[in-house]
C-alpha cells in the first residue's frame, strides 16, 4: 500500500532548516482550522454532559443529534429528510475516508473520481480500496469547473465533489449540479458532493446536491449524498460532528459497515453538537469575520472576491520558492498548491486560510503583499 505524504508534512520538509524572521510571530496560514475559539455555549454544554461519558455512545447517532441535523438541512435548505436518509459520522474525515472503501468493496476493477488539487484523504481512501483513479482537472482553463468524458463517466463507480471548494473556493450553480445528478443516474455511478464549506459565503448561500437532486425530480436521492460537518461551519473541529445524507438503499448498508468500525461520537460531544446544528447566530458571526478578511485581501492584494469558503488561491508563479521565501522573510506559513494536486494541478498556486482575526490577517497580507508577482 503506497499513501501518499500528506500536504503539510511535505510544506514541514521544504521549511525544514530555514529560519524565520525572528521580528514576526509565526502565522500558520495553511490548514484551514478556524482560529476564533468554539462558542462558548457550545463549551459550555459539553461540560455539562460529562456524567454521559459513562455510557456507550450510540455508533448511529443519538435522537437530540439525529433531529438537530434534520432541522438544520430543514432550514437551510427546505428539504425534508427522513432518518433512513441520513447517518451521522465521527466528522467528515471519516466518510471521506471508509465510504468509498465500503462503496467499492464489491466493484469488479473500481473506479473513483474525484475533483484535482484535492483533500488528500480522497486518494488515500481510492488507494486502500485498490480503486482505478481519475483525476478531475481543476485549472483556470475551465474556470476551475469539473468535467468528465464520456469514456471516464462509462467506467467510474464513485465521483466525489468538493464545492464549495478546496482549495479553489469555486462554487456550483443550481444548474451544474443539476448536470451532475443527471450524469450519476444516466451513467450508474455514485456522486458525492463534500459541502463543508456550505455555511462559509459571502452574500447568497451556496446550493447543495440535496436540492439539485429535487429539482430534477430524484425525490428519493438515488446515486447521490451530500457530506457537511461542523467543523468549518462552528469552528469546532475538535467536536468531530458530522454527517452523509442521501440515497437510503446505499447507506442502510453503509450503517451497518460503521458498527463494525467503531468511529462512534462520544455522547457529551454529541450533545454539544446538537446545539450547534440548532443555532445559527454563532455562524454569521463566523461569516462576517471572514467577510471582513476577505475585504482586507481585496484591498491589499487587489483579488477578486471568492462567493464562498475561506481560502485564497493564489497565482504566483513559482508556488515552492513563494512559500520559503515568506516564511524565511515574514514567517508566514502558506501551502503550495502544488502539493495538493496531481498532473500539475495547483502548480503556481498557493492556499492561503483567511482563518485568523482580522488584524492578523491585515498584518499577514500587507507583508506579503510585496513578493507576489
Amino acid at each position: 500500500m503506497k499513501l501518499d505524504i500528506y500536504p503539510f508534512a511535505k510544506l514541514r520538509e521544504v521549511l525544514s532548516g530555514i529560519n524565520p524572521n525572528s521580528e514576526y510571530d509565526e502565522i500558520d496560514l495553511t490548514i484551514g482550522e478556524p482560529k476564533f475559539g468554539a462558542p462558548k455555549f457550545i463549551q459550555d454544554i459539553l461540560k455539562n454532559n460529562t456524567d454521559s461519558l459513562g455510557k456507550y455512545p450510540k455508533i448511529a447517532g443519538n435522537d437530540i443529534l439525529i433531529k438537530s441535523i434534520l432541522g438544520f438541512v430543514k432550514k437551510r435548505y427546505d428539504i425534508d429528510v427522513k432518518p433512513e436518509q441520513l447517518c451521522t459520522t465521527l466528522g467528515t474525515k471519516e466518510v471521506c475516508f471508509n465510504f468509498p472503501i465500503y462503496y467499492l468493496y464489491d466493484k469488479q476493477n473500481p473506479t473513483l473520481s474525484f475533483t484535482n488539487p484535492f483533500y488528500p484523504i480522497y486518494e488515500g481512501a481510492g488507494v486502500v480500496s485498490k480503486a482505478n483513479i481519475i483525476y478531475i482537472d481543476l485549472n483556470k482553463e475551465n474556470n476551475f469547473k469539473p468535467t468528465l468524458s464520456t469514456e471516464d463517466l462509462e467506467k467510474t463507480n464513485l465521483v466525489i465533489l468538493n464545492f464549495p471548494n478546496n482549495p479553489t473556493s469555486t462554487i456550483l450553480s443550481m444548474k451544474e449540479l443539476e448536470s451532475w445528478v443527471n450524469l450519476a443516474l444516466k451513467y450508474d455511478f455514485f456522486l458525492i458532493n463534500d459541502e463543508c464549506y456550505s455555511e462559509i459565503y459571502r452574500d447568497v448561500p451556496p446550493p447543495s446536491l440535496l436540492q439539485a437532486s429535487l429539482n430534477i425530480g430524484n425525490s428519493k436521492f438515488k446515486n447521490i449524498a451530500v457530506i457537511n460537518s461542523l467543523s468549518k461551519r462552528s469552528s469546532t473541529p475538535g467536536i468531530r460532528s458530522g454527517y452523509i445524507i442521501g440515497d437510503e438503499r446505499v447507506l442502510v448498508g453503509y450503517k451497518k459497515y460503521r458498527t463494525f468500525v467503531g468511529c462512534a461520537q462520544p455522547e457529551p460531544l454529541q450533545i454539544a453538537s446538537a446545539s450547534a446544528w440548532s443555532d445559527e447566530e454563532h455562524v454569521r458571526e463566523f461569516r462576517n469575520f471572514y467577510n471582513q478578511n476577505f475585504k482586507l485581501a481585496e484591498e491589499i492584494l487587489n483579488i477578486t472576491v471568492p462567493k464562498a469558503g475561506f481560502f485564497l488561491w493564489l497565482y504566483v508563479g513559482d508556488d515552492i520558492n513563494f512559500a520559503k521565501t515568506l516564511f524565511q522573510k515574514e514567517s508566514i506559513k502558506v501551502l503550495p498548491g502544488s502539493f495538493m494536486g496531481k498532473n500539475n494541478a495547483g502548480k503556481g498556486f498557493v492556499r492561503i486560510a483567511l482563518v485568523y482575526k482580522s488584524e492578523i490577517i491585515k498584518s499577514a497580507l500587507s507583508r506579503m503583499s510585496k513578493y507576489i508577482p
